[in-house]
């Protein structure tokens, strides 16, 4: 039984969600008795996936890059779950890289995965929960969405495009709609694990506040907060959850 009772039975999709913060997400809202479907693009994480939580409804490979898959995916989901309550948008691909250093092959796809999939995935959202004059979309940003970070320009640009995506749907469809993005700082993820050794990762720790990264399961809960009933006046807003990393 989860901590927010009006949370079962919700129609829940989670992008991006056969590995780190997106599993956890997905997990949590299982916890919670919601009816999840993940998407991602690596078809053996979501096998993996879907064999280890058998409370999931189902996985669907999708390149949220590419407009005709997100369709499609949301089409298999509706067949699945008949519609959508809650949207987690939260595929997104970071690599270190100097700025000089990025061709623009790799810029296109940092940006096309990270803002143009909450665009593609936000829009097949709205269009079903609309109907229902209800819903909520929570977008998975960043703190380097709202601080320069060096190494970073595509996934930082890309990440303060979605914190202002948030907050402009917040407006267009409120009061029905609901829509925040989540700004995690570092957290414990594999992503984190392939970009950053174990000497880096200490490094940063020393710097943070609380001397450590998140763990996934620290962020899930705040997305299945936000999409709660208790979180019913909370709409546009950017929420940072970094270990106050960014407090000062």
């Amino acid at each position: 039984m989860g901590i927010y009772k009006d949370l079962k039975d919700k129609r829940v999709v989670v992008t991006g969600g056969a590995s780190g913060i997106g599993l956890a997400i997905a997990d949590r809202f299982v916890e919670e008795e919601a009816k999840v479907i993940i998407l991602d693009l690596d078809q053996n994480a979501l096998n993996e996936a879907l064999s280890r939580n058998t409370k999931l409804i189902g996985g669907i490979r999708t390149d949220v890059s590419s407009a005709n898959e997100v369709e499609e995916a949301f089409k298999k989901a509706d067949e699945l779950i008949s519609g959508i309550d809650i949207l987690i948008s939260n595929a997104g691909i970071s690599y270190r890289r100097p700025f000089m250093e990025i061709k623009y092959q790799q810029w296109a796809k940092v940006l096309s995965t990270n803002l143009d999939g909450m665009y593609l995935c936000a829009q097949e959202a709205i269009s079903r929960m609309k109907k229902e004059q209800n819903g909520v979309i929570i977008f998975t940003a960043s703190t380097n969405g709202l601080n320069g970070h060096p190494l970073y320009s595509d996934y930082n640009a890309s990440k303060a495009g979605v914190i202002v995506l948030a907050k402009t749907l917040a407006l267009e469809f409120a009061p029905w709609l609901r829509v925040n993005a989540v700004c995690p700082g570092y957290v414990l993820t594999p992503m984190q694990k392939a970009e950053y050794t174990a000497e880096m990762i200490e490094e940063v720790n020393s710097k943070i506040p609380m001397k450590r990264h998140a763990m996934p399961e620290e962020v899930a809960s705040l997305y299945a907060f936000l999409s709660s009933s208790e979180a019913s006046y909370i709409t546009g807003q950017a929420m940072v959850i970094d270990g106050g990393e960014t407090a000062g």
